[in-house]
């Protein structure tokens, strides 16, 4: 290769990079709800960053994301209480697998079998208290923001949106509060016979033994 063509060369691939960081950088379109009408542009107003929006590639036009609307403090509250409740479900049933491997142990009497069910029937016991009062807080929670937006309509002034929202959104944990009630319910009245279930395979193992104290 001859110094001319090699010194061409080089200058070629000295561009390059050059070239590539010179390449505009992708734009994007925004679309929004405003005021109870769709706006789009190409900047995201300072209104508008909390608000649920599509987010689209400005060259071929194709949405590109779906960003939802920032939650309220009554929302994330919401959302934080279903949260716990979860956390709270997912170690009670750990619990109740643990106790479920004891079970499948030996044990002395029927009497030391019964005792071991009844951890589980407390567990139970324990969520649907605190299921009763949560239920009982979201409750009169729902019905403070009801009565407020009440009061609003009896004197002719208009529910704000943030209002609406909140009622919605207590409205939502409340019934999951009382949904995961009911499986407790349906929980407690299970164990009978899972209780029953238990001590015919301990009766079994024993060679038909009967209870003993």
């Amino acid at each position: 290769m001859s110094i001319i063509r090699y010194l061409a060369l080089c200058a070629f691939l000295a561009v390059l990079p050059a070239a590539a960081q010179n390449k505009p950088a992708e734009r994007k379109l925004y679309c929004w709800d405003e005021g109870g009408r769709r706006v789009c542009g190409d900047a995201l107003p300072a209104s508008a960053v909390n608000s649920a929006r599509t987010e689209f590639n400005s060259r071929t036009g194709m949405p590109r994301a779906q960003v939802g609307r920032a939650l309220t403090a009554q929302e994330q509250a919401a959302a934080a209480a279903q949260e716990a409740a979860r956390r709270q479900e997912a170690e009670r049933i750990a619990a109740q697998k643990r106790s479920d491997t004891a079970l499948a142990e030996s044990y002395d009497s029927e009497d030391a079998l019964r005792r071991a069910f009844n951890v589980r029937y407390e567990l139970v016991d324990e969520g649907l208290k605190t299921s009763e009062m949560t239920i009982k807080s979201q409750r009169e929670s729902l019905l403070g923001l009801m009565r407020t937006a009440a009061n609003l309509e009896l004197e002719g002034k208009p529910v704000n949106q943030k209002l609406a929202e909140d009622i919605q959104a207590q409205r939502s944990a409340l019934v999951g509060a009382m949904q995961l009630q009911q499986q407790q319910h349906d929980e407690r009245k299970q164990l009978d016979a899972q209780q029953e279930e238990a001590l015919a395979r301990w009766r079994k193992a024993r060679g038909g033994e009967a209870a003993s104290n």
